[in-house]
């Protein structure tokens, strides 16, 4: 390595400019696709809505060829209703009735054609085909097709989009029994959807239970570690000996029974028994072996990720902003979802009108423009990725400013804001090829995963298999691109170099230091897992101590359900910056335990802690009669000489 002092931080320079301008070039159409549903007159249709003769309400419509009653002056008729608002269609996305302009929802339920006669002439609001005046309501012959289904339950206008939606959760919960096919009682499903209604202030608060829950559980981690992991590998290993002895003792127990009492037709099931007794107990009794050696191997390394775990509190009372970090990522995801959705719906609504089977308009897109859905679809993943990656790479740059700034009095006055602008100055084309990598992997599964979806039941077993193995194969593809992504990130961070070199190098320190790798990830990992379950089981004894006024427990399952969900949601949210900032350290430990030894002019960048984990790895070295080397090697080095 070169004799004189590395320092980090250094050279900063744009990389990967390239990808960044097909990242902004991609985006620039994701608007085009936005902007041409919005002129073409999507976004009229959209929020003012439309009946089905292609009259959008609200406004003065030009006469469509062919289709009788449009053309219509729906000045004063701003809201879309529908005959049948409960009849929907789960195949094509869309509620099959027909849909009309009209003055005003009914409030009350109307249970008769007279209460929908007199509701049109005492609100001006006619319910029943443009064709049908309402003093033919109660005497035509046809009102029964023309007019809504009885009873017309009491609806209300949706917020900016004109439509009249049933008030009452009956139709909604006949559109959930639609969707949850395995639900056989539907009275049961109507008190589940009531239950959650009743409790939406319990689940409220339980969700705020488990968002300080988490944050408090962040704050314990660092003062409890190092009792932690060893309590949690004690346990580990306890308990894979007492699986191994119970079997042992069961194989024996079943051995010493007498034969003689066992009938002719039971031998042979005792005999199996006893076989696959014998089975379990050699295969506990190897994986007990293999554990211990494991845990023996390991037993160094996992004093390196309690000191992690350590430091880890430490960077965040230094960079307390980290820990908001999830609520501005969710924040950036829920815009840009909602932009997306925006979008979508417009495209569902652009196009030429067409009249369908029965005689209704529908807006279809016709030629190449009707495949900008797919360009659409891949914008939502790649975006989705890049927000994700700039997260990754704002935690990175500030952990990394963190751990090479000798004098932490020195810090920048907020760290990630710091790493913020030294992402979108230098590094967006950097996460836009990292993210776009991701997107390439997950655009094949998801296509997979759709094709199993579409062919089940009806594909031989031959084909099934090998699809479920491509899919398989796809997610731990992306599982292990993702893991490597976030290490580049980190190389990124620190020597301002393009994603592939950073890549490269991140893969090299990896591989070369695997046993680290590996404690780090199977302890850690295992730790946080079990804070999240933790979180999860607080926040439903919580819900179960909050909901206990109601008798009937029934109409508990869902509200808990929820809760647990958004509780395990939370969790994982807060805890996997955790696991990032300790991924992000272990790097730079190892960078900075290659390229400084602690002599004067090369001191440690590193924490006490870690530094005393050096100076006992070197000692025992020391003992074991090889010195320092063998520790030197073990960390390789990430950055080519200068």
């Amino acid at each position: 390595s070169s004799k004189r002092e590395w320092k980090p931080l250094e050279d900063r320079s744009c990389t990967d400019i390239p990808w960044l301008l097909l990242f902004i070039l991609f985006c620039v159409g994701m608007g085009f696709i936005c902007g041409f549903s919005v002129a073409t007159g999507a976004a009229a249709r959209l929020v003012s809505g439309y009946d089905s003769y292609g009259n959008i309400c609200g406004q003065r419509n030009a006469k469509l060829e062919a289709v009788p009653n449009s053309g219509m002056d729906h000045t004063h008729r701003k809201y879309v209703f529908f005959l049948d608002p409960c009849n929907l269609d789960l195949i094509n996305r869309k509620i099959k009735s027909i849909a009309l302009c009209v003055a005003a929802c009914p409030r009350q339920e109307l249970k008769t054609l007279s209460d929908v006669q007199k509701f049109a002439d005492i609100n001006g609001s006619a319910l029943c085909t443009y064709n049908l005046k309402p003093s033919e309501y109660t005497t035509s012959s046809k009102s029964s097709v023309l007019c809504p289904k009885l009873p017309v339950p009491a609806s209300a206008p949706i917020p900016f989009f004109h439509r009249c939606a049933p008030v009452n959760i009956s139709c909604y919960a006949k559109f959930a029994e639609a969707l949850i096919t395995f639900v056989s009682d539907n009275s049961v499903l109507h008190r589940l959807i009531s239950g959650v209604m009743t409790s939406k202030e319990i689940i409220l608060g339980l969700c705020l239970l488990s968002l300080v829950l988490s944050m408090i559980l962040m704050v314990i981690i660092r003062y409890i570690s190092r009792v932690l992991v060893w309590i949690l590998t004690i346990l580990v290993i306890l308990g894979s000996l007492g699986g191994t002895g119970v079997l042992w003792w069961l194989y024996a127990k079943q051995r010493r029974s007498p034969k003689e009492t066992v009938i002719p037709e039971q031998l042979q099931i005792a005999e199996d028994n006893l076989r696959a007794l014998l089975i379990y107990a050699i295969s506990a009794t190897v994986f007990t072996v293999i554990l211990f050696l494991i845990m023996l191997v390991m037993r160094k390394r996992v004093a390196l990720t309690i000191a992690l775990f350590h430091v880890a509190g430490k960077v965040f009372i230094h960079l307390p902003l980290l820990v908001f970090q999830p609520f501005w990522t969710f924040f950036a995801l829920v815009l840009f979802w909602v932009y997306w959705i925006m979008t979508l719906l417009f495209l569902g609504t652009t196009g030429s009108a067409v009249q369908n089977d029965q005689g209704f308009v529908e807006y279809k897109i016709s030629g190449p423009l009707q495949y900008m859905w797919w360009y659409h679809v891949v914008g939502l993943i790649w975006i989705s990725e890049f927000i994700l990656a700039c997260q990754q790479m704002t935690v990175a740059g500030a952990v990394v400013t963190y751990y090479f700034t000798r004098d932490k009095r020195n810090l920048p006055f907020t760290p990630i804001l710091a790493s913020v602008n030294r992402l979108i100055r230098y590094h967006l084309g950097t996460v836009a090829k990292g993210s776009f990598i991701i997107t390439l992997v997950k655009i094949p599964r998801m296509i997979l995963m759709y094709i199993h979806s579409q062919l089940k039941g009806k594909e031989n077993a031959c084909a099934r298999c090998v699809l479920k193995s491509c899919i398989c194969c796809l997610w731990c593809l992306e599982k292990c691109l993702n893991y490597l992504n976030q290490n580049a990130y980190t190389a990124t961070a620190i020597n301002s170099t393009n994603f592939c070199t950073s890549a490269k190098d991140a893969f090299i320190i990896l591989v070369e230091n695997a046993l680290r790798v590996a404690a780090i990830n199977t302890v850690g990992d295992f730790m946080l897992f079990l804070g999240k379950v933790l979180i999860v089981c607080s926040t439903g004894l919580a819900g179960i101590m909050l909901l206990n006024y109601q008798q009937d427990y029934t109409v508990w399952v869902l509200p808990l359900i929820i809760v647990c969900l958004f509780a395990f949601l939370v969790a994982h949210c807060f805890l996997s910056i955790y696991e990032m900032v300790v991924d992000v350290l272990f790097l730079c430990f190892a960078i900075d335990t290659k390229y400084n030894d602690g002599s004067p002019g090369r001191e440690f960048y590193m924490d006490k802690v870690l530094m005393e984990f050096v100076e006992n790895s070197r000692k025992a070295m020391k003992e074991a009669g090889k010195g320092g080397a063998a520790d030197a090697r073990e960390l390789k080095p990430m950055l080519r000489k200068r």
